[in-house]
């Protein structure tokens, strides 16, 4: 008896209560699939696999070229056959790819990315020449793009439908559906021709035929050569930053954070100012370290219109002579800029956004 009773008193507790109502279940915390660091490291793999790969394809790519640069440095020399495939074994030529592969591969782990056949020099020492140049063209309008294309973005934006909106909307469509030497040469045409235009500006170069003398005048002379180009360059990218800004904060001005924003009294400039515009510009960040990323590889048909010494007009040297390792130096600094930018600007995104970095 005693023991039936132990057993019911015991089972009182552990009874359900059918009035505390149903038993919810325990909530299950989401576990992060990896940490931080291993998302850095998952994509600095995939960009040196992304590296490696653009390296092989350059290298076997080239090859397939027209033209023989032992041919081409022996025309107008009278030189012989034997002559001929003597300086295409100097050249390192009459090896079999695989062997010309592996070679390549050893200088680059130095450092040495070959001597160039058509300028007779160390390629990376014509790169660093002909880099800055480059640097300072799609620099400064890139710099130009992003400033003014965000500006652009968000004022339209913040004023859709307006008058601003429309013709801002449609001026970048406009530029942007423009190919970019097309451009270059209309600007050239009114602002520069002597003939046709107003002439107000050089027709190319990066220097005047005789060069100021002095640290200002010549920063000078280059400024007002490179006005053409860079304008070019800038309101060919401004679309791109103008669209994508607006697009973004478009989908912020309808998220609910800003109706509680305003209801608490925040004027307008500050509710663009401290929440919608910071959060618009995460995927615009995205874009600007793409093109940062394209700083390097320059804009080659715009160079070559305004014949601007820059990394465009050494590839298309060195494609027209074909120059296999100038071209294989400039097109892997091209590609490792990209990859290395773009790495950046996912990491950055991620640092940003909580969503990405648990995606």
């Amino acid at each position: 008896m005693a023991t039936q009773l132990g057993q019911v008193s015991s089972g009182v507790g552990s009874a359900p209560d059918e009035t505390a109502g149903p038993t919810l279940p325990t909530p299950v915390k989401k576990r992060f699939t990896g940490g931080a660091t291993t998302v850095i490291v998952r994509r600095v793999l995939g960009a040196i696999v992304s590296l490696f790969a653009v390296l092989v394809f350059n290298f076997f790519l080239f090859r397939v070229l027209p033209g023989d640069p032992a041919r081409k440095l022996a025309r107008n020399r009278h030189l012989s056959a034997e002559q001929v495939m003597e300086l295409r074994r100097s050249m390192g030529l009459d090896q079999p790819l695989g062997q010309q592969f592996l070679t390549y591969l050893q200088g680059l782990a130095h450092g040495d990315l070959g001597q160039s056949f058509s300028k007779h020099m160390p390629v990376s020492e014509y790169i660093g020449d002909r880099i800055w140049p480059t640097v300072l063209l799609v620099g400064v309008s890139t710099i130009l793009s992003i400033v003014f294309g965000i500006w652009i973005g968000i004022k339209g934006a913040w004023q859709r439908g307006s008058a601003f909106d429309r013709v801002s909307n449609a001026t970048s469509l406009t530029l942007y559906s423009m190919p970019e030497f097309w451009l270059g040469i209309v600007l050239l045409m009114l602002l520069a021709g002597n003939q046709v235009g107003l002439g107000l500006f050089p027709t190319g170069g990066m220097h005047s035929v005789t060069p100021p003398e002095g640290v200002l005048a010549n920063a000078l002379d280059v400024a007002y050569h490179l006005f053409l180009p860079c304008l070019t360059l800038t309101l060919a990218y401004l679309a791109e930053f103008s669209l994508v800004m607006r697009s973004s904060l478009l989908d912020e001005m309808g998220q609910d954070y800003l109706t509680t924003a305003r209801a608490k009294g925040l004027r307008d400039l500050k509710v663009r100012r401290r929440h919608a515009v910071p959060n618009a510009l995460l995927p615009t960040t995205t874009l600007i370290f793409l093109h940062f990323g394209f700083i390097i590889s320059g804009a080659l048909t715009v160079e070559i219109v305004y014949s601007w010494p820059g990394l465009g007009t050494a590839s298309l040297e060195a494609l027209q002579f074909p120059d296999f390792n100038l071209l294989q130096g400039i097109f892997l600094l091209f590609a490792a800029s990209t990859i290395i930018f773009n790495l950046v600007g996912d990491l950055l995104l991620g640092l940003f956004d909580p969503r990405v970095r648990e995606a």
